[in-house]
């Protein structure tokens, strides 16, 4: 039941109207006979009908503090100013069409007609509102349902444009505003102590047993309420309890044995808060997901790609192409490179010339030597690595003391230490490895007839084909979730936040000397035997160190 300038009122027994400033209660309803029995709080009955209360000016709906949805209780409505600029664009195009619709003008009234309008189906002379509707959604299903979803148009029916109607009557253009272009927020579940205390006691035990599912988990939760408390608990419903988990311990994606071995660990309750570009410098290694082929006999081989990733700015600043298994000589040679500036090889356009505000690039390259890259370079603080054997040896030890840095290994058990990089290389998977020739799956099951006879590459042409991506592509591409907090309402990328870095605290250019390559390399003493060095043994050694 509505009526002018009120909002619906259910008259199901049990809600709530309020007549003349009074509140009454529906006590009974007969919707066959349109009677209707109100009763107030103090007793007292009123017997009226459906018919009587619509043509009486002074009820009104009594809503209660807790009515509506939960992510609409005490929140106003969405506005123009919560929508980025492409959802007002499509905003503006769903208002335009509806009122079209409405009134087969797009911009809602005859006077403001545009060339052409009123087009032969939305015609209010020769059409009717019914049809002019059913003649949107043809218009749209005829469109294609990409192309109608670019225009915000995908998916509409004839009911979608009469809610949509009846919204912008009462709230103009922003009634066309899709509810999921909006953050909901969802009232926390309400777990009291007892459902608390049984949550944590099965999370307990789960970590000693084999792996069981949420149904199992829940099960276990009601068993310890009623054995514990008694039957007279309520419990929230499987799907409340489902969120209280993920949210208390996680998504549990975890193998039962390093969930177990995980929560041994005593918390420390700390984090790393990054605050500038060379903070934080994460290494890491993983195979090439491309078969390339060595230069010497061009048999297909699987080399190694190791990235040095700014967990600032989220830079790819330096990467290294092994065949074998990378040595600590390549990581050294890695973290050289982080503190020199890239060159620029002479395929590469001025758009990929040193951008950054501040410092002109001519004089970049005059304490280079070179034409310099858009890359960032600095001089390493921290190194974040994994616990390999190549990064725990006395050779790093030495390559630390003679650059400065503290390498420190992640936290056992803690992939929040180097989840950037490790999400870098699935990135580069995606975005690039999986286009290029050679490309060798996940595993062996999603492997390709013979990806070896499709490798086209040689290390070379890898090389430079990474280098080229990383300075043209990911120092450009719009960062997502790792945009930074203290600007929500811009857009960055590893560039620009080098660049907004540079502009805040400034910019050391500190480039190393050349000796520095040879101080990086590791130090072997061989015995000179009378008037002759064992020059074979002494490369075998450097090779294999």
């Amino acid at each position: 039941m509505s009526a002018m300038g009120r909002g619906p009122a259910g008259l199901s027994p049990g809600s709530r109207l309020l007549l003349a400033g009074v509140q009454w209660q529906v006590e009974e309803f007969e919707p066959h006979a349109g009677r209707v029995l109100l009763r107030r709080d103090g007793g007292q009955e009123l017997a009226t009908t459906v018919r009587a209360l619509v043509n009486r000016s002074d009820w009104r709906p009594a809503v209660a503090a807790d009515a509506g949805p939960p992510h609409r209780r005490g929140r106003q409505p969405g506005g123009l100013e919560d929508l980025t600029g492409r959802q007002q664009g499509l905003l503006a195009v769903r208002y335009a069409h509806l009122m079209e619709v409405e009134t087969g003008y797009r911009s809602g009234s005859p006077l403001h007609a545009l060339p052409g309008e009123p087009r032969p189906g939305y015609d209010p002379e020769a059409t009717t509102l019914h049809q002019r509707r059913l003649a949107k959604v043809a218009e749209m299903t005829a469109l294609g349902a990409d192309s109608a979803a670019m225009l915000g148009l995908g998916r509409i029916s004839e009911r979608t444009l009469a809610r949509w109607a009846g919204q912008c009557r009462r709230s103009g253009i922003t009634g066309c505003i899709d509810g999921n272009w909006l953050r909901r927020a969802g009232e926390r579940p309400s777990i009291t102590e007892q459902v608390r205390e049984a949550v944590y006691a099965v999370h307990a035990e789960c970590l000693h047993r084999s792996r069981v599912s949420m149904t199992t988990r829940e099960r276990l939760i009601c068993q310890y309420v009623r054995e514990r408390f008694g039957p007279g608990i309520s419990v929230p419903s499987y799907w409340t309890l489902r969120r209280v988990w993920a949210e208390w311990f996680g998504p549990g994606g975890a193998r039962q044995r390093y969930a177990r071995s995980a929560a041994n660990l005593p918390v420390t309750g700390e984090h790393v808060v990054i605050h500038r570009p060379g903070q934080v410098v994460a290494l890491d290694t993983s195979p090439l997901g491309v078969k390339i082929r060595e230069h010497v006999f061009g048999e297909p081989v699987t080399a190694s790609l190791t990235l040095a990733l700014d967990l600032y700015t989220h830079s790819l600043v330096a990467f290294r192409l092994t065949l074998v298994s990378d040595t600590s000589v390549d990581v050294a040679m890695l973290l050289r490179d982080v503190m020199m500036p890239l060159p620029l090889r002479e395929d590469w356009g001025q758009d990929m010339e040193w951008p950054y505000p501040g410092i002109p690039a001519s004089l970049v390259a005059s304490f280079a030597g070179h034409k310099v890259a858009g890359l960032p370079f600095f001089a390493p603080e921290t190194v974040t690595t994994d616990h390999g054997s190549v990064y725990k040896n006395h050779h790093l030890i030495e390559v630390q003391r003679v650059i400065g840095a503290n390498i420190l290994p992640s936290r056992v058990l803690r992939p929040t230490d180097k989840q950037a990089v490790e999400r870098a290389f699935s990135g580069i998977q995606s975005l690039l490895l999986e286009m290029l020739l050679g490309w060798r799956g996940i595993d062996a099951a999603d492997r390709g007839a013979d990806p070896e006879a499709d490798a086209v590459l040689t290390v070379a042409q890898a090389e430079h084909l990474i280098a080229t991506w990383i300075v043209k592509i990911w120092q450009n591409r719009e960062l997502g979730e790792y945009a930074p907090a203290w600007d929500p309402g811009t857009r960055h990328s590893p560039n620009t936040l080098f660049a907004a870095a540079m502009s805040q605290g400034g910019f050391a250019l500190q480039i190393p000397a050349p000796e520095l390559y040879y101080e990086l390399l590791p130090v072997h003493l061989v015995k000179i035997h009378g008037r002759r060095v064992s020059v074979y043994e002494f490369r075998c050694r450097a090779r294999y160190a």
